[in-house]
């Protein structure tokens, strides 16, 4: 990997943290209250599904905000317990890579840095809420950028993905 450095030397790759900042949160306890009484009265275990994005965008001067997008939905049979969205993001200077590099960074390192944030923000929602503590396991953004690469590779006839 090329050579980060954040001292401004003209001609050196830099890739430098701007800002980390909540975007947009909510959360939603459609069922409440009676999903608490359901939910310590019946033994079917809760059913948690993690939804997963992330986009980068163009701010110009080699500045790009990335937002990481996680929807944590938790179902008790047919009915929705909660729902709980976070899009975190970050402003970062992104600046003499390659555009293959460029693209790694956005797509792997910039969700990585942002993912503990968005984690830590969904779990406070949700036990805000009124529900039992949830820790959402480490995500590998590299290992799932990869995969898109290699998606786009072998649809590259094909429609694009959307992530």
């Amino acid at each position: 990997m090329a050579d980060i450095t954040a001292n401004g030397q003209a001609g050196q790759p830099q890739l430098v943290l701007q800002k980390i900042y909540v975007k947009d949160a909510s959360f939603e306890a459609p069922n409440a209250p009676q999903i608490f009484q359901e939910m310590g009265e019946t033994e079917a275990q809760p059913q948690v599904q993690l939804n997963l994005g992330h986009k980068a965008v163009d701010l110009g001067n080699d500045l790009f905000e990335v937002v990481l997008s996680l929807t944590l939905t938790c179902s008790l049979g047919e009915r929705t317990a909660y729902l709980a969205e976070v899009h975190q993001a970050g402003i970062f200077g992104i600046g003499g890579f390659t555009d293959e590099d460029r693209d790694g960074i956005l797509g792997s390192y910039c969700p990585n840095l942002l993912f503990p944030y968005g984690r830590q923000m969904v779990s406070a929602m949700v036990q805000e809420g009124g529900f039992p503590p949830f820790l959402l396991q480490p995500i590998n953004f590299d290992a799932l950028y990869a995969e898109q690469q290699r998606q786009q590779l072998e649809g590259a006839g094909a429609h694009p993905l959307n992530s």
